[in-house]
């Protein structure tokens, strides 16, 4: 006899609609391979020897991608509710970068499953760290595909579905609110999927211009587009093991200037490119955003110039510096003769809040930051005036008791990922500052760079075993997908209630 619980998660089973999450899967899977058409063209452009290769695994990956979407996905009906809106956006963040390992393998850039997977995730969720110590040796077609998971990557998978899928209705706010979870992303237009339109357009026209400008300024034309599109996603992939010591003056200040872009909300680049500067320059975390980057850059400088170091070389680097952490990009450059202490605390620090809610960087993001420190400010002044009422308020709106329970509960569990990250990191052989700050990094979606070159040290992934890989690679997805998707999909009691 059959018990009821038994019943009831059976009954539970039927009602999902696996149908229209296998079908959307399939759609992602299918422009995957189509992606390829470009990586493939690059290989046939500069005879590379890739040409097979890529045209087999975008046929496996096209195959895949019409057998989720035609016959797993048929007769689907196109409605989401809240449990299967996180469910969907774990499978395909889940999927989509295990598809993208199968060029790594097939073209033999990498003989190793778990590389293949650290690779394709760390481009995925636009991580930027690599088991390649030396991509200067890849075939330029793979370099470009590189680049192409990052960009795909970097303004979310899931408003690439919405856009492209507008009998979602209902469920298609569902993926967007699962897609910015925590961060009340703002809608450019009432119509939600030419709100996803209008940021893939801003999101587009930023790379375009970048790569443009940097081919004018005489870098090679391949590794300006790889570089557009690790930066404008805040990625980090490189296209040299020297970091970005390649380029002239001219193109690394146009890094640093798009790296800081990137870092902003894309909703608010739009109001910004859309010349309504009276609603870019009013958001709060806009302006502490670029407060922050300023003041950070002034310490720096002062801090490299305390430690014997040139004014001018220590104000160029510190620019570059602040940018690439700030925005998550984890791109370097060589780093000052003399290194200060203070500029190492203050990597980290910066690392941790991130960039700001709703842009392609990583972190806690600051956002969050800016309501903690003013929830811990009004509590602070209800100690001396314990009748005084106080609200919590960004951009003079009030932020709900609710959500703010949730910024502390996202940030204490930032902490413990962090944690528990670097004690097995330090099981697998690594010392405790690079444990924590590889952690820390990864899960930021920064990558090591700045980090690791503040300790004064380098680091070859290629070298950790398997399971700091990944362990890596899990921090790097919970990153991603800030926490909460991955943790309400594993929680029986989010489906109870679901």
């Amino acid at each position: 006899m059959t018990s009821p619980g038994i019943t009831n998660r059976r009954l539970r089973l039927r009602k999902f609609n696996f149908r229209l999450i296998t079908h959307l899967t399939g759609i992602l899977l299918t422009y995957l391979a189509a992606s390829m058409v470009l990586p493939l063209a690059v290989s046939i452009y500069f005879r590379d020897g890739m040409q097979f290769a890529i045209v087999v695994s975008a046929l496996i990956i096209l195959m895949a991608g019409l057998f989720f979407r035609n016959i797993l996905g048929r007769n689907r009906e196109y409605d989401l509710k809240e449990n299967e809106s996180y469910w969907v956006t774990v499978i395909i963040w889940l999927v989509i970068p295990l598809g993208g390992t199968l060029p790594y393998l097939f073209t033999g850039v990498l003989d190793s499953f778990t590389d293949a997977v650290f690779e394709s995730y760390s481009g995925f969720t636009t991580t930027g760290s690599s088991v390649l110590a030396n991509p200067e040796n890849l075939p330029p077609s793979m370099l470009t595909y590189r680049a192409i998971t990052q960009w795909a990557g970097g303004l979310g998978l899931m408003l690439l579905v919405v856009a492209l899928l507008r009998k979602l209705t209902q469920g298609a706010f569902r993926l967007y609110e699962a897609e910015f979870s925590g961060t009340q992303q703002r809608k450019l237009h009432p119509r939600l999927a030419k709100s996803v339109t209008r940021m893939w357009t801003i999101y587009s026209a930023l790379t375009a211009a970048m790569a443009v400008i940097l081919a004018i300024q005489g870098t090679p034309v391949v590794d300006s587009f790889c570089l557009a599109c690790s930066t404008v996603s805040t990625g980090g992939f490189l296209t040299s093991g020297e970091g970005l010591a390649i380029l002239n003056n001219g193109a690394l200040a146009t890094v640093a200037v798009f790296m800081i872009l990137s870092g902003v909300n894309v909703a608010v680049l739009y109001r910004f490119f859309t010349l309504r500067w009276r609603n870019w320059t009013h958001d709060e975390e806009v302006r502490i955003y670029f407060i922050l980057y300023l003041a950070s850059v002034v310490v720096c400088t002062l801090a490299f110039t305390a430690a014997d170091n040139g004014f001018v070389s220590s104000l160029q680097y510190s620019i570059f510096h602040i940018a690439s952490t700030m925005s998550t990009c984890g791109f370097y450059i060589p780093r000052p003769a003399n290194w200060s202490f203070l500029v190492s605390v203050l990597t980290f620090v910066l690392i941790a809040i991130g960039a700001t809610a709703g842009s392609t960087g990583g972190g806690i993001k600051l956002r969050r930051i800016i309501i903690m420190v003013k929830y811990i400010a009004n509590y602070l002044t209800r100690m001396i005036h314990p009748n005084a009422v106080f609200r919590v308020k960004v951009n003079h709106e009030v932020v709900e008791t609710d959500y703010i329970n949730k910024v502390f509960a996202f940030v204490f569990l930032y902490i413990v990922f962090i944690v528990a990250g670097a004690f097995i990191l330090t099981l697998c052989g690594s010392g405790i500052p690079a444990a924590v700050c590889m952690a820390a990094a990864n899960i930021s979606n920064l990558g090591p760079s700045p980090l690791i070159n503040s300790l004064g040290a380098s680091l070859d992934y290629s070298l950790l075993p398997a399971l700091a890989k990944w362990t890596l690679t899990v921090l790097m997805l919970a990153g991603r997908l800030e926490l909460f998707a991955l943790i309400a999909v594993f929680s029986p009691a989010y489906w109870r209630r679901g």
